[in-house]
């Protein structure tokens, strides 16, 4: 059961490449950006390290305002491969000595898809929050999602990411992520 626990201190939130120009091909984009508005505020009121891909920026732009100005302190690595598990991008999650990654971003069916598997196929556990990822196409994501699956990532959802690193209610984090959630 150990595998379905997401705990702030072993957590990171990955963002992949929610970008100016991807975004809005994106099916249900809106709910996609609003999302991830959701997670980022919870890893910051939770003190869980945001880590963002951008893929070829000179191409697809930089991460949409929406989300990037919420993440001033996020590590941001730029990529030109679909998964972003590169040796450096590996050799950070590593030295951080957090083994759950919280993974967003689009597309479902590319470089969230690849970079789900090679985070597997190096160690680390991954809750892919299905509610915070995109495809141009619901089939694509479908596909994508169900195939994580197989391959051993926890499918779960923004509301259930964010109660679980909470953990209980009463808190003054609790007080302020469920604004964010109604």
């Amino acid at each position: 059961m150990e595998k379905y626990y997401l705990n702030k201190d072993e957590a990171v939130l990955l963002v992949i490449d929610i970008q100016e120009r991807m975004l809005p091909v994106i099916d249900k984009a809106d709910k996609v950006g609003q999302k991830n508005e959701v997670l980022i505020e919870a890893a910051k009121l939770l003190g869980v390290p945001i880590v963002v891909t951008e893929h070829n920026a000179d191409g697809l732009g930089h991460t949409v305002d929406l989300l990037s100005s919420k993440m001033t302190e996020a590590k941001v690595f730029h990529k030109t491969t679909f998964s972003a598990c590169n040796k450096e991008f590996l050799a950070y999650l590593k030295e951080m000595k957090r083994n759950k990654i919280i993974v967003t971003g689009t597309e479902t069916h590319v470089c969230v898809f690849q970079t789900v598997r090679s985070l597997l196929d190096n160690g680390f556990s991954v809750f892919l929050v299905a509610d915070a990822v995109g495809s141009r196409t619901e089939m694509n994501l479908a596909n994508a999602v169900s195939q994580m699956k197989d391959m051993g990532a926890v499918i779960t959802n923004t509301e259930t990411a964010v109660f679980d690193l909470l953990k209980e209610s009463g808190t003054p984090e609790f007080k302020a992520l469920l604004k964010l959630i109604k």
